[in-house]
């Protein structure tokens, strides 16, 4: 064997053991989204349980708030179907874009239905889950989000970027 030949497979060498080194990255940072995307799911759920929970009590003390009530439900339910969607396969741009924006309409639903009540009562300590509910999920979302920005930055590196589509690799959405 010549020297040239030496180099040429030294060489093919270390392009083999990189492109395995790239492409197991890739399918761990993937895997850690779809890893990190479990305690969002469970969150969501969490607090889907705790919305209707207070839609169930509001529903006998605001009478005259009934489209809102209704609005509201509708909203969750919409919520429900896109998490169900997204805990499939929670790297996909559309899922996770079809989740988001179903949150931001929950939010705008649970915004026009402010509600007061008494320290103490059955409404108050609904409200009070709800907020660490929501401040959990917000926690999980960033970590979710983290993941995501990590993952999009390293397919589009050079040269792991010749690799992406020859894997079948996509950019993920965030939260």
């Amino acid at each position: 064997m010549s020297t040239s030949e030496i180099v040429g497979w030294a060489v093919a060498a270390l392009l083999v053991f990189w492109a395995v080194g790239a492409y197991n990255r890739l399918v761990r940072l993937r895997g850690t989204i779809v890893r990190l995307f479990v305690p969002v799911d469970e969150q969501f759920r969490q607090r889907h349980a705790l919305l209707l929970a207070l839609l169930d009590t509001l529903a006998p003390l605001l009478t005259n708030a009934g489209p809102r009530l209704d609005g509201l439900r509708a909203a969750c339910g919409q919520v429900e179907a896109a998490c169900a969607n997204a805990r499939v396969r929670p790297g996909t741009v559309g899922a996770i874009t079809s989740l988001r924006l179903a949150n931001e309409i929950l939010a705008e639903a649970r915004a026009r239905l402010p509600v007061q009540s008494a320290p103490g009562s059955e409404l108050a300590n609904l409200n009070a889950q709800l907020q660490a509910t929501d401040a959990t999920l917000a926690f999980a979302r960033r970590q979710f989000d983290e993941a995501v920005t990590e993952y999009n930055r390293a397919i589009r590196q050079f040269p792991t970027v010749l690799l992406v589509g020859l894997f079948g690799f996509r950019s993920a959405a965030t939260l």
